[in-house]
């Protein structure tokens, strides 16, 4: 376990559920396809990085997490113009497309997703900033790092638990992140996601965690029917608003229950 990145005790056995509702195998590997394509179209256009329109990030992370067959709906506050940290509870790799639905950012994520086959070069293409999560020492470099990209007037999104959860279950947001947001005088933008059954209930069948192979998870998404992807934004904490990081990170905890 890491500070900067620990790890949550949940796990595929213990946690994710099994679609209560299978899609037949040929519409199953029909929206795997549609998934591959989207991929691929993404490590594309990633070098035009913020050369692209923003609708049309947008509609790109919209339109994947739909080809995985599961609907989009995003709801609440506006995000404001300018440099931004989006924060969010982690529960699938599909939080990330999600949240570029909502607004297009650079992500934080862990350096292992580097290696990942397409989607790992997808992220690289697409502006990720990857961090060393065993390197302690390396925590204020990347503070730094993500201030003055905060500073530039882009927007950041991070996953502040520093691991997926089922999420049934959730983790206490680390601190050191909202520093960055403290240090570059910008907003941060708490954003509940839920991954619902039909949706009404909560459903765990889109979690990534613990041992679960990124395959699998993929697999049993696009094998559910009837999941609904739920944005919920909530209204921006403005600089200023909370003392100090440790406020700031319970302030944006307290938003997304």
């Amino acid at each position: 376990m890491s500070a900067w990145l620990p790890a949550a005790p949940c796990t595929p056995a213990a946690c994710v559920e099994r679609a209560r509702a299978a899609a037949a195998v040929p519409r199953a590997v029909l929206r795997l396809t549609g998934l591959v394509v989207l991929l691929l179209a993404g490590v594309a256009a990633a070098p035009l990085g913020r050369r692209l329109p923003v609708a049309l990030v947008r509609w790109w992370g919209r339109s994947l997490v739909r080809a995985a067959g599961v609907r989009v709906r995003i709801t609440g506050a506006a995000v404001p113009a300018g440099g931004v940290l989006l924060v969010a509870h982690h529960v699938s790799w599909l939080d990330v497309p999600l949240l570029a639905a909502v607004r297009p950012a650079r992500t934080v994520a862990k350096a292992e997703i580097r290696r990942w086959p397409v989607a790992g070069r997808l992220a690289a293409l697409g502006g990720t900033l990857f961090i060393e999560r065993d390197r302690l020492r390396a925590l204020p470099e990347t503070v730094a790092h993500l201030t003055a990209v905060l500073r530039s007037g882009a927007s950041v999104a991070v996953f502040p638990e520093g691991s997926t959860w089922c999420g049934q279950a959730r983790g206490p947001f680390r601190r050191a992140v909202f520093q960055a947001a403290l240090d570059a005088d910008v907003p941060v933008q708490p954003v509940r996601i839920r991954y619902l059954a039909d949706g009404r209930t909560v459903s765990t069948a889109p979690a990534f965690v613990g041992e679960d192979t990124l395959l699998a998870s993929v697999w049993r998404v696009v094998s559910a029917r009837g999941l609904v992807a739920e944005a919920r934004v909530r209204p921006a904490l403005r600089a200023g608003t909370c003392p100090d990081r440790r406020a700031l990170a319970r302030a944006a905890e307290e938003m997304e229950k």
